[in-house]
């Protein structure tokens, strides 16, 4: 119970961080819509260009994915309401603990109703693996259209030399190597996300050692999602989007 309990607080502490992250990326972005409201660009289907649009449109769409994301947190972080602190092994204990009393202590709002549920319960940690995949996905396709997009070849963003790099040979490139570490850290989310899934899938009532598996995957993609969510929020506040390109493509 005392580790169930532990791993649980540790999981709120990572959905508190990524409610703060999310939250300044969202405002990075509406401050770029607001930017270029009525700044024409092309929209696109297959990668092709289709419609106009314009700037301020496609960065509210990335607001409304994350958006989600950020309720999906807070929704999660409701139902890691209930203590675990006090099922012991998997039946109770006969010393005179006061449950509900730790359990307002550590910050829960009641303690966990089942003792052998409360051991073996690892859905906190798989919705946030799950939330955190569905974040990286919104992440990994934005970090796509900003390689894009910065390319010689578009030219709708500048990115800030904070996130890019040169080449050792040759002088004319500047390479978006934050949006592509971004996008490749979202395989690594997604790989956590199936492995706690196959480590809990065969599991009898209530604890087995094979738990002890549980935490690898979620310590890393919880560093992961928070890194490329604080990378993105930087690089969307920094860059310059280039009005002439966005309404020559359009």
């Amino acid at each position: 119970d005392q580790v169930a309990t532990d791993f649980k607080l540790w999981v709120r502490d990572q959905l508190d961080a990524c409610e703060v992250a999310l939250t300044a990326l969202i405002h990075a972005l509406i401050a770029q819509a607001e930017q270029g409201a009525d700044w024409v660009m092309p929209g696109f289907t297959h990668l092709q260009t289709a419609q106009p649009v314009t700037w301020g449109h496609h960065m509210m769409a990335y607001v409304e994915m994350f958006g989600r994301d950020l309720s999906r947190v807070r929704d999660a972080r409701k139902r890691m309401s209930e203590c675990p602190l006090g099922a012991a092994a998997l039946a109770g204990t006969s010393f005179p603990i006061d449950r509900n009393s730790t359990a307002a202590a550590l910050g829960f709002d009641r303690p966990a109703a089942n003792s052998l549920d409360a051991v073996s319960d690892r859905d906190f940690a798989l919705e946030f693996l799950g939330l955190a995949s569905i974040c990286a996905m919104h992440l990994s396709r934005f970090a796509e259209e900003l390689v894009i997009w910065s390319s010689a070849q578009f030219r709708f963003v500048s990115l800030s030399d904070r996130f890019s790099t040169g080449s050792s040979i040759m002088p004319q490139k500047k390479n978006p190597d934050a949006a592509e570490l971004i996008r490749a850290k979202i395989g690594r989310i997604f790989g956590a996300n199936v492995a706690l899934m196959m480590v809990m899938k065969g599991l009898p009532l209530a604890y087995s050692k094979d738990m002890q598996e549980d935490k690898e995957q979620v310590f890393d993609a919880a560093d992961n999602l928070i890194l490329a969510l604080a990378a993105m929020q930087g690089m969307v506040a920094d860059m310059q989007a280039n009005k002439a390109a966005l309404c020559a493509a359009a």
